[in-house]
Formats: C-alpha cells, sequence, structure tokens
C-alpha cells in the first residue's frame, strides 16, 4: 500500500475544488499525511498553503482518492461515484453529522478521483477490532437517526439511487454463494463452528432478505462500523464517513451492524433494547411518527444479517492488509 497520494491531486487542482465551492484563495503547495484505515480508498490529511489571501478556504483539509491496482479500481469506480454523489448532492438533506464537501474532480472512468471533504481533527476514529462503550454505541445510533428520520421514505432519493428490485435479488443470489464459498476458504479456519453454520443457512436467502423489507426505505449507510465514525473527544457527538456503499434500504439495518460489529455480545445483549429506544427517540424528533417502537426493534433484528453479508463482500473486495484479516474476523 503506498503511502503517496494520487497524482493527480496537486495544488492547481485543489485551487479548482476549493474555488467551486466559493472560495476565493490560490493553493501553491501543501502536504499530504495518510490517515485512516479505508479499505477501498486513501485518505490524506493535507496542510495548504496559500499564495496571499486565504480568505474562506480552511488551512486543512481530508482528501480521498483512489488506490490500488487498476484492476480493484474498475471494480470499485462505481463506489466512488456514489460517495461523490452523496456529498455533493445528498448530504445537505440529512442531520447526521458528516464532513462538509469542498469539491471532487474524477477521471472519464472513475478510476481515479481526489474528494476533498471538512477535516474533522482532533475528532479520533473508532476502532472496530477494540470495540466501543455502550455510550459510544448510543452517541452512534442518535446521529444514525440523524440520517435515516430526514429522509424517511422520501421518493425524492428515487432520482439519485435505485430502490431495490428483482434484478438486483437474483444478481446477490448467483454470486453470493460464491462469496461465502470465498469467505470460508479464507477464514474458516479463524471462525467458530456456529459462524460456519449461519454462513451455511445463508447461501441462498440474501436476495428475499432484502425484497421482504422494502418499506419503509431511507437512505441506509451500508458500512456503518466504528472504523467509519469519528468520535468528539468527550464521546459526546460523533460523525460518519465512508458513504461509497450508501444505498436504499430498510434503516435499521446500519443500527444493527453498528451494534453487531461494535459491541461486545455481552454490552450487545445488555443494552441493545436501550441502544434502539435511543434511535427511534430520535427518529420521531425528525418526523418519523408512523413507525413505532416495536416495529423498529422487530426491524433491527432482522437488519442483523446486514453483519455477514458486509463482511462477506468487503472481503473480497478489499485490499488485503494485516488489520483487515483480523477485523473481517473480529
Amino acid at each position: 500500500m503506498t503511502d503517496e497520494p494520487t497524482e493527480s491531486l496537486t495544488a492547481e487542482l485543489i485551487t479548482d475544488l476549493i474555488r467551486s465551492q466559493g472560495a476565493e484563495a490560490t493553493v501553491v503547495d501543501f502536504s499530504a499525511e495518510r490517515v485512516g484505515t479505508g479499505q477501498m480508498g486513501a485518505n490524506y490529511r493535507l496542510a495548504l498553503h496559500f499564495d496571499g489571501n486565504q480568505g474562506e478556504a480552511p488551512s486543512s483539509l481530508v482528501a480521498k482518492t483512489s488506490y490500488g491496482p487498476v484492476e480493484r479500481r474498475r471494480i470499485a469506480a462505481g463506489s466512488y461515484r456514489t460517495e461523490i454523489s452523496f456529498y455533493r448532492d445528498i448530504s445537505p438533506r440529512v442531520k447526521a453529522r458528516v464532513p462538509a464537501f469542498w469539491g471532487a474532480w474524477t477521471n472519464d472512468d472513475c478510476t481515479d478521483f481526489v474528494l476533498l471533504l471538512e477535516d474533522l481533527a482532533p475528532r479520533r476514529q473508532g476502532d472496530q477490532i477494540d470495540g466501543c462503550t455502550i455510550d459510544q454505541a448510543v452517541a452512534a445510533a442518535q446521529n444514525l437517526a440523524g440520517l435515516h428520520g430526514p429522509t424517511w421514505s422520501d421518493p425524492w432519493l428515487t432520482e439519485h439511487l435505485a430502490p431495490f428490485d428483482d434484478r438486483q435479488g437474483a444478481d446477490l443470489d448467483s454470486v453470493f454463494p460464491t462469496m461465502i464459498d470465498m469467505f470460508l476458504d479464507r477464514f474458516g479456519h479463524r471462525v467458530s463452528a456456529d459462524t460456519h453454520e449461519v454462513y451455511h443457512q445463508l447461501r441462498d436467502v440474501l436476495g428475499s432478505w432484502f425484497a421482504n423489507k422494502v418499506e419503509p426505505f431511507g437512505l441506509v449507510h451500508g458500512d456503518y462500523r466504528l472504523d467509519n465514525l469519528l468520535f468528539a473527544p468527550d464521546d459526546t457527538g460523533v460523525a460518519a464517513v465512508d458513504w461509497q456503499t450508501v444505498s436504499l434500504g430498510l434503516p435499521p439495518r446500519d443500527l444493527a451492524y453498528l451494534c453487531g460489529t461494535g459491541l461486545s455480545v455481552e454490552d450487545r445483549r445488555a443494552a441493545d433494547d436501550d441502544i434502539v429506544s435511543a434511535y427511534h427517540e430520535k427518529l420521531v424528533g425528525y418526523g418519523v411518527t408512523d413507525y413505532d417502537l416495536a416495529t423498529c426493534r422487530t426491524d433491527y433484528a432482522y437488519g442483523m444479517l446486514q453483519c455477514p453479508m458486509v463482511i462477506t463482500f468487503g472481503s473480497a473486495v478489499a485490499e488485503v492488509t494485516e488489520r483487515g484479516e483480523e477485523m473481517f474476523t473480529a
């Protein structure tokens, strides 16, 4: 894995992008420091140096770029487009804390891209392997309601993201058994017999799992886990990053994935009622009044299949790293 950003990231490009967002400034140089643990893109904190007046431009930004072999980048190109569209077109409609958008560039086939975002330091990245406290999970759940509540069953979303349909279900059912075999061939020696049994039971049900719960729908982050969350120093606030997998779907899938991958089994069993209640209370505050707590709890339990589904697909497309290998079986 290279620590150097794409050659497309230049002072001239940064200048063009921040000017497209209203900042009248000229960047003459910058330094880049690799940050984060992204599996499909590389993130760099940029310290910007200006020619004269900085104006409204920030001194620091985060640049997200493509990296890795071009074959992997071709596979990920659709995800890159999705993330850029989220920040540019959709994020102004949500109340979840996300980095502000400072412009984006792609080449023709989106195998190379630069996405400039607000630097949220001194927030710190969560750690999926270490897990989180119950209080942190509650804060993350409340932030998640700020994504789901304002977009709850909003037909405007279908102008930017395609609803789930039968063709997608058939596609999932055709590839998921192979993905499971790949996962178990690679990690089978590191997971329990119970995990093996769960994966074998999932082989032919993924398409119907999606199709059986198409209402209510909302924006689903799709990978709402600790590595993609930035916590304030006092743990009172959370920001979400990495929007390459955003889609339309059953909103509590995100909450199930957060709790299923971020909490110990003991903490989740002790606290998931309280976490779901805190999430639901925030939904109601955003105007979701036709969705009762009992249904929310049922959908949360239904959404737990998000965990093995994302882990299986993620392990197939992500760059192989020591940390990634540990994370996929944590």
